[in-house]
């Protein structure tokens, strides 16, 4: 019988021959790797990059372990915390119907400022069906002036034989036009 001495000598043995064939093995696995990056002149970033690991730019706060924090909207009275007014809203003001009693002092009036900037006064065309701004004095077909020119108004150079009464007057329905040099030098001739 084999005693315990020869036995773990005999495990050592096979451990490192385990270990040398694995190194072998690994050691052809990343001689093939690196022809293969070679041959198609690739980066450990590359692969990185694809395999959606690490993206390239500059890193985010978050991957870099640091936690942007928004300024703080909402305050507790009683614990002192806080509340940005994004994400869910903390048991201490979930069930309020009212929350401008909790709000910071100053945070009122930057929440209206972008209230007021983001709903301004309306410079980009209104939504959903407009009037009609222009007809065709023949068949009476109408165009509103948004979308792709319709056969019988597409070639025409100019388009104000074409308009409605009242809808050149009335600035395009409201909408802001942009000034070009085109209009600047049309406004020009009328005056």
């Amino acid at each position: 019988m084999a005693t315990l001495e020869a036995l773990q000598a005999k495990i050592k043995k096979l451990q490192a021959e385990a270990e040398a064939i694995l190194s072998k093995k690994s050691t052809a696995a990343l001689e093939s790797i690196r022809a293969l990056m070679a041959k198609h002149d690739l980066t450990t970033a590359d692969i990185d990059a694809h395999l959606g690991h690490k993206k390239r730019g500059r890193p985010s706060l978050k991957s870099a372990g640091v936690q942007k924090k928004g300024v703080a909207k909402y305050h507790d009275p009683k614990t002192g915390a806080t509340w940005t007014g994004h994400g869910r809203a903390p048991a201490w003001i979930a069930s309020v119907k009212d929350r401008s009693k909790y709000l910071v002092a100053g945070a009122s009036e930057a929440a209206a400022t972008r209230v007021a900037v983001k709903h301004g006064t309306g410079n980009g065309q209104p939504k959903g069906p407009q009037p009609a701004k222009y007809r065709h004095p023949e068949t009476g077909a109408t165009w509103s002036g948004r979308g792709p020119a319709p056969a019988w108004l597409a070639g025409e150079k100019d388009r104000n034989k074409f308009l409605i009464a009242g809808a050149h007057a009335a600035g395009m329905n409201g909408v802001g036009r942009k000034k070009t040099a085109a209009g600047k030098a049309g406004r020009k001739a009328r005056a």
